[in-house]
């Protein structure tokens, strides 16, 4: 269960970090606790499962990377595993899902790849594709970020 305050500290975190060279200083300011005490609780969230990870959230087109693609594969079910890890090793890929196919959308796995062209981006699609054996695919390039947010946890 979680505590009140928390609670409090899991919606600063969903939220944009102030650029300053103590952006949790600020934070704690707004939560009315030292800075130590806030870094204690995010610790304490992440030793208890709670908090899996903290990470920045890039906008790909504003720094170059104009080949941002959502790749959907259909694999074999038996090799589902196998093959989400080989393309989640890529480190061009940000995101690697397996769902389940739909009626007349075969596809079960999905990665998103980052290249700075379309060129790139097919280019390196075709060489996963090499070598993890699947052939089935398609390439769904983004075209405008419509909405890009954190999650937001108790509002």
């Amino acid at each position: 269960m979680l505590s009140d305050f928390e609670k409090r500290v899991i919606r600063e975190l969903g939220d944009d970090l102030p650029l300053e060279s103590r952006p949790f200083a600020a934070m704690a300011h707004r939560l009315g606790v030292t800075e130590e005490k806030l870094l204690d609780t995010i610790r304490d969230l992440r030793r208890r499962g709670l908090l899996r990870r903290f990470g920045a959230a890039l906008r790909h087109q504003r720094v170059g990377y104009g080949g941002n693609a959502l790749v959907a594969w259909v694999v074999p079910p038996d090799r589902i595993e196998e093959v989400g890890r080989a393309v989640a090793a890529y480190p061009e890929v940000t995101h690697c899902y397996q769902r389940a196919p739909a009626p007349g959308w075969p596809y079960n796995l999905y990665s998103m790849v980052h290249r700075r062209s379309e060129t790139e981006c097919r280019e390196l699609v075709r060489r996963i594709s090499a070598a993890i054996g699947v052939e089935d695919y398609i390439v769904l390039f983004s075209t405008a970020e419509l909405k890009r947010s954190s999650m937001q946890y108790f509002r």
